[in-house]
Protein backbone atom coordinates (compact mmCIF):
# COMPACT_ATOMS: atom_id res chain seq x y z
CA UNK A 1 0.00 0.00 0.00
CA UNK A 2 1.55 3.73 -0.96
CA UNK A 3 0.91 5.21 1.99
CA UNK A 4 1.19 8.55 -0.42
CA UNK A 5 4.29 9.85 2.05
CA UNK A 6 7.07 10.52 -0.73
CA UNK A 7 8.63 13.98 -0.24
CA UNK A 8 6.92 14.76 3.19
CA UNK A 9 8.97 16.05 5.73
CA UNK A 10 8.01 14.67 8.82
CA UNK A 11 9.70 15.98 12.59
CA UNK A 12 9.88 13.20 14.96
CA UNK A 13 10.63 13.81 18.75
CA UNK A 14 12.12 11.14 20.96
CA UNK A 15 13.52 9.74 17.63
CA UNK A 16 16.86 8.36 18.61
CA UNK A 17 15.62 4.73 20.03
CA UNK A 18 12.27 2.80 20.47
CA UNK A 19 9.25 3.61 18.91
CA UNK A 20 10.69 6.43 17.87
CA UNK A 21 13.54 5.54 16.24
CA UNK A 22 11.30 2.83 14.39
CA UNK A 23 8.41 5.38 13.33
CA UNK A 24 11.48 7.42 11.81
CA UNK A 25 12.80 4.93 9.73
CA UNK A 26 9.53 3.61 8.25
CA UNK A 27 8.37 7.26 7.58
CA UNK A 28 11.46 7.30 5.48
CA UNK A 29 10.92 4.55 4.19
CA UNK A 30 7.84 5.32 2.88
CA UNK A 31 9.56 8.42 1.11
CA UNK A 32 9.43 10.71 3.96
CA UNK A 33 11.93 13.10 4.83
CA UNK A 34 12.51 13.01 8.57
CA UNK A 35 14.33 15.17 11.18
CA UNK A 36 14.73 13.07 14.69
CA UNK A 37 14.99 14.92 17.85
CA UNK A 38 16.49 13.50 21.07
CA UNK A 39 19.21 15.41 23.75
CA UNK A 40 22.20 12.82 23.61
CA UNK A 41 23.99 13.76 20.44
CA UNK A 42 25.70 11.31 19.98
CA UNK A 43 23.01 8.29 20.22
CA UNK A 44 20.57 10.61 17.96
CA UNK A 45 23.67 10.49 15.15
CA UNK A 46 23.87 6.66 15.11
CA UNK A 47 19.89 6.24 15.14
CA UNK A 48 20.03 9.18 11.57
CA UNK A 49 22.96 6.68 10.41
CA UNK A 50 21.56 3.44 10.95
CA UNK A 51 18.21 4.97 9.51
CA UNK A 52 20.00 5.97 6.66
CA UNK A 53 21.71 3.14 5.92
CA UNK A 54 18.30 0.61 6.43
CA UNK A 55 16.31 2.85 3.74
CA UNK A 56 18.42 5.33 1.14
CA UNK A 57 16.18 8.19 2.95
CA UNK A 58 16.90 11.80 3.51
CA UNK A 59 17.52 12.00 7.82
CA UNK A 60 18.86 15.14 9.70
CA UNK A 61 19.03 14.65 13.40
CA UNK A 62 18.53 17.26 15.71
CA UNK A 63 19.90 17.34 19.21
CA UNK A 64 17.56 19.09 21.55
CA UNK A 65 15.43 19.05 24.51
CA UNK A 66 12.22 19.23 23.79
CA UNK A 67 11.08 20.18 27.30
CA UNK A 68 12.95 23.84 26.96
CA UNK A 69 10.87 26.10 24.67
CA UNK A 70 14.13 27.08 23.37
CA UNK A 71 15.25 23.90 21.70
CA UNK A 72 11.85 23.70 20.18
CA UNK A 73 12.40 26.68 18.32
CA UNK A 74 15.89 25.97 17.17
CA UNK A 75 14.34 22.46 15.87
CA UNK A 76 11.45 23.96 13.70
CA UNK A 77 14.44 26.95 12.69
CA UNK A 78 16.78 24.05 11.45
CA UNK A 79 13.80 22.06 9.57
CA UNK A 80 12.81 24.87 7.53
CA UNK A 81 15.78 25.76 6.87
CA UNK A 82 16.87 22.61 5.47
CA UNK A 83 13.30 21.56 4.03
CA UNK A 84 11.13 24.66 4.05
CA UNK A 85 8.22 22.82 4.86
CA UNK A 86 6.43 20.64 7.98
CA UNK A 87 3.83 18.05 7.08
CA UNK A 88 3.72 15.67 10.22
CA UNK A 89 4.54 16.05 13.27
CA UNK A 90 4.82 13.02 15.65
CA UNK A 91 4.95 13.77 19.77
CA UNK A 92 6.87 10.83 21.12
CA UNK A 93 9.46 12.25 23.25
CA UNK A 94 8.82 11.00 27.39
CA UNK A 95 9.61 8.96 30.14
CA UNK A 96 7.45 6.42 32.10
CA UNK A 97 7.50 7.83 36.08
CA UNK A 98 4.81 6.56 37.94
CA UNK A 99 4.68 6.43 41.68
CA UNK A 100 1.82 6.70 44.21
CA UNK A 101 0.39 10.50 44.61
CA UNK A 102 2.34 11.59 48.02
CA UNK A 103 5.36 10.49 47.13
CA UNK A 104 5.99 12.84 43.68
CA UNK A 105 7.55 15.98 44.20
CA UNK A 106 6.34 19.42 42.72
CA UNK A 107 9.50 19.54 40.56
CA UNK A 108 8.86 15.91 39.71
CA UNK A 109 5.29 17.25 37.95
CA UNK A 110 6.69 20.06 36.61
CA UNK A 111 9.26 17.81 34.84
CA UNK A 112 6.78 15.30 33.55
CA UNK A 113 4.23 18.10 32.49
CA UNK A 114 7.29 20.47 30.77
CA UNK A 115 8.17 16.99 29.08
CA UNK A 116 5.02 15.92 27.87
CA UNK A 117 2.40 18.21 28.05
CA UNK A 118 4.17 21.54 27.43
CA UNK A 119 6.20 19.86 24.87
CA UNK A 120 3.42 19.04 22.68
CA UNK A 121 1.59 22.28 22.73
CA UNK A 122 4.54 23.72 21.77
CA UNK A 123 5.68 22.07 18.90
CA UNK A 124 2.07 21.83 17.76
CA UNK A 125 1.41 26.01 17.99
CA UNK A 126 4.94 26.21 15.46
CA UNK A 127 3.87 23.16 13.36
CA UNK A 128 0.33 24.61 12.67
CA UNK A 129 1.94 27.56 10.53
CA UNK A 130 4.04 25.10 8.18
CA UNK A 131 1.34 22.50 8.21
CA UNK A 132 -1.21 25.28 7.01
CA UNK A 133 1.09 26.70 4.17
CA UNK A 134 1.29 22.78 2.70
CA UNK A 135 -1.87 22.69 2.76
CA UNK A 136 -2.82 20.27 5.51
CA UNK A 137 -0.94 17.85 7.99
CA UNK A 138 -1.05 15.66 10.63
CA UNK A 139 0.36 15.30 13.82
CA UNK A 140 0.46 11.76 16.19
CA UNK A 141 0.87 12.48 19.83
CA UNK A 142 2.00 9.39 21.31
CA UNK A 143 1.07 8.67 24.88
CA UNK A 144 -0.14 4.79 26.84
CA UNK A 145 -3.33 2.94 27.77
CA UNK A 146 -2.86 4.76 31.37
CA UNK A 147 -4.20 7.87 29.75
CA UNK A 148 -7.49 6.11 29.49
CA UNK A 149 -7.88 3.81 32.74
CA UNK A 150 -4.91 4.91 35.00
CA UNK A 151 -3.83 2.61 37.69
CA UNK A 152 -2.71 2.84 41.49
CA UNK A 153 0.78 4.29 41.13
CA UNK A 154 1.16 5.94 37.97
CA UNK A 155 1.33 9.53 38.52
CA UNK A 156 2.64 12.05 37.31
CA UNK A 157 3.04 9.97 33.93
CA UNK A 158 -0.78 8.77 33.77
CA UNK A 159 -1.97 12.29 34.23
CA UNK A 160 0.18 13.78 31.90
CA UNK A 161 -0.41 11.33 28.98
CA UNK A 162 -4.31 11.85 29.95
CA UNK A 163 -3.61 15.61 28.94
CA UNK A 164 -2.47 14.10 25.90
CA UNK A 165 -5.38 12.82 24.56
CA UNK A 166 -7.74 15.85 25.71
CA UNK A 167 -4.96 18.12 24.12
CA UNK A 168 -5.54 15.84 20.89
CA UNK A 169 -9.58 15.89 20.40
CA UNK A 170 -9.66 19.64 21.48
CA UNK A 171 -6.57 20.54 18.67
CA UNK A 172 -8.42 17.97 16.31
CA UNK A 173 -11.56 20.19 16.36
CA UNK A 174 -9.55 23.59 16.06
CA UNK A 175 -7.28 22.36 13.31
CA UNK A 176 -9.58 20.95 11.04
CA UNK A 177 -10.74 23.88 8.89
CA UNK A 178 -6.68 23.99 8.22
CA UNK A 179 -6.88 20.00 6.76
CA UNK A 180 -4.65 19.33 9.91
CA UNK A 181 -5.37 15.93 11.73
CA UNK A 182 -4.73 15.23 15.05
CA UNK A 183 -4.31 11.89 16.34
CA UNK A 184 -3.22 9.59 19.45
CA UNK A 185 -1.93 6.39 19.76
CA UNK A 186 -2.24 4.93 23.39
CA UNK A 187 0.94 2.61 23.78
CA UNK A 188 0.55 -1.17 25.84
CA UNK A 189 3.33 -3.33 25.82
CA UNK A 190 5.55 -2.49 23.35
CA UNK A 191 9.62 -3.53 23.47
CA UNK A 192 11.68 -0.74 24.62
CA UNK A 193 15.01 0.10 25.80
CA UNK A 194 13.27 0.21 29.34
CA UNK A 195 12.61 -3.43 29.22
CA UNK A 196 15.95 -4.39 27.49
CA UNK A 197 17.73 -2.44 30.88
CA UNK A 198 14.71 -4.95 33.02
CA UNK A 199 16.21 -8.15 31.10
CA UNK A 200 20.09 -7.05 31.38
CA UNK A 201 19.90 -6.36 35.39
CA UNK A 202 18.00 -9.63 35.39
CA UNK A 203 20.44 -11.90 33.86
CA UNK A 204 17.90 -12.67 30.69
CA UNK A 205 19.51 -10.92 27.65
CA UNK A 206 20.16 -14.76 26.33
CA UNK A 207 16.65 -15.57 26.85
CA UNK A 208 14.51 -12.52 25.66
CA UNK A 209 11.63 -14.30 23.95
CA UNK A 210 10.76 -16.17 27.55
CA UNK A 211 11.92 -12.50 29.03
CA UNK A 212 9.04 -10.88 26.66
CA UNK A 213 6.59 -13.66 27.03
CA UNK A 214 6.81 -13.20 30.93
CA UNK A 215 6.05 -9.51 30.74
CA UNK A 216 3.19 -10.22 28.55
CA UNK A 217 1.74 -13.12 30.76
CA UNK A 218 2.00 -10.78 33.65
CA UNK A 219 0.22 -7.79 32.15
CA UNK A 220 -2.60 -10.15 30.75
CA UNK A 221 -2.25 -9.24 27.39
CA UNK A 222 -5.27 -10.97 25.47
CA UNK A 223 -2.95 -11.48 22.44
CA UNK A 224 -0.16 -13.40 24.74
CA UNK A 225 3.04 -11.51 23.64
CA UNK A 226 4.75 -8.13 23.98
CA UNK A 227 4.11 -5.92 20.78
CA UNK A 228 7.40 -4.42 18.44
CA UNK A 229 7.97 -1.41 18.27
CA UNK A 230 7.80 -1.59 14.34
CA UNK A 231 3.92 -2.40 14.55
CA UNK A 232 3.66 0.50 16.68
CA UNK A 233 5.61 2.59 13.76
CA UNK A 234 3.47 1.27 11.01
CA UNK A 235 0.39 2.54 12.82
CA UNK A 236 1.81 6.04 13.51
CA UNK A 237 2.89 5.77 9.46
CA UNK A 238 -0.95 4.95 8.60
CA UNK A 239 -2.40 8.11 10.58
CA UNK A 240 0.59 10.55 9.54
CA UNK A 241 -0.51 8.97 5.72
CA UNK A 242 -2.87 10.02 3.80
CA UNK A 243 -4.70 7.10 3.33
CA UNK A 244 -5.97 7.86 6.92
CA UNK A 245 -7.46 11.23 5.52
CA UNK A 246 -10.42 10.80 7.15
CA UNK A 247 -8.92 10.00 10.89
CA UNK A 248 -8.83 13.12 13.75
CA UNK A 249 -9.43 13.18 17.04
CA UNK A 250 -9.29 9.42 18.05
CA UNK A 251 -7.08 7.73 20.61
CA UNK A 252 -6.03 4.15 19.22
CA UNK A 253 -5.08 1.57 21.95
CA UNK A 254 -1.92 -0.18 20.46
CA UNK A 255 -1.48 -2.61 23.43
CA UNK A 256 -2.98 -6.43 21.95
CA UNK A 257 -6.09 -5.80 23.86
CA UNK A 258 -4.90 -5.19 27.51
CA UNK A 259 -6.26 -2.23 28.04
CA UNK A 260 -10.45 -2.37 29.99
CA UNK A 261 -11.13 0.63 27.64
CA UNK A 262 -11.68 1.11 24.01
Amino acid sequence: MDLGLEGKVAIVTGGSAGIGLAAARTLAREGARVVIVARTASTLAEASNSIREDTGGEVVDVPADVSKDVDIERLFAATIERFGRLDVLVNNAGRSHAAPLMTVTDEEWQNDLDLKVFAALRTMRLAVPHMTAAGGGSIVNVVNIGAKAPAASSMPTSVSRAAGIAITKAASRDLAPHNIRVNAVCIGLIKSEQHLRRARAANRMDDLDNFYLELAKGRQVPLGRTGEADEAADLIAFLASARSSYITGTAINMDGGASAVV
